[in-house]
């Protein structure tokens, strides 16, 4: 990361929906990718999920920074809220949880910005992303960068690109609770 644009972390939660934000923000910002989704149920799936965007990253020489895998964490996090539906409350707080450490170590690492792909996901809802963003944002005093991602056809590009690519593409959100 050296160069006269303004830094942003942007946090991931697959490459399917990365590949596409990252191309959108690659122009614009001095990118580094951020992948802390301790929410992601069983280990091999984030094991597969982290592989994936990983090799994107290296391929397209950005940089890539990994938390450790805890699901305790986020399991404590939520706790109580485990039967809450799909885009019910888990959710804000799972967005929150996750967000909330992006936003922290996008400030402690002297980004200008951190963002999400999360949008992107078709079994999330954008608003909440974006609310939790902008929780987020005030509690770390570190702008957000707070585009919708799924609007003007992301999704569509994002499934042509992963599917040119041969990138997986998981078909739950990633928690336990979302699993069919």
């Amino acid at each position: 990361m050296n160069s006269d644009k303004e830094k942003l972390l942007l946090h991931v939660c697959c490459a399917p929906c990365s590949i596409y934000v990252i191309n959108q923000l690659l122009d614009k910002f001095d990118l580094m990718v951020y992948f802390f989704n301790p929410n992601i149920f069983p280990e091999e799936e984030y094991i597969q999920r982290q592989s994936e965007i990983k090799k994107f990253c290296q391929s397209v020489r950005i940089s890539f920074y990994e938390e450790d895998y805890e699901p305790h964490l986020w399991l404590n996090f939520i706790n109580g809220y485990e039967n809450e539906p799909e885009k019910g409350f888990r959710c804000d707080l799972c967005f929150l949880f996750r967000l909330g450490k992006a936003a922290e170590f996008a400030k402690a690492n002297d980004f200008d910005w951190f963002g999400t792909t999360l949008t992107m996901g078709r079994q999330k809802n954008s608003l909440q992303v974006l609310n939790a963003g902008r929780k987020a944002e005030n509690k770390y005093r570190i702008k957000f960068w707070d585009q919708d991602f799924k609007k003007n056809c992301g999704v569509q590009v994002s499934d042509w690109l992963a599917n040119k690519l041969g990138l997986y593409k998981q078909d739950y959100c990633g928690c336990v609770f979302s699993k069919h």
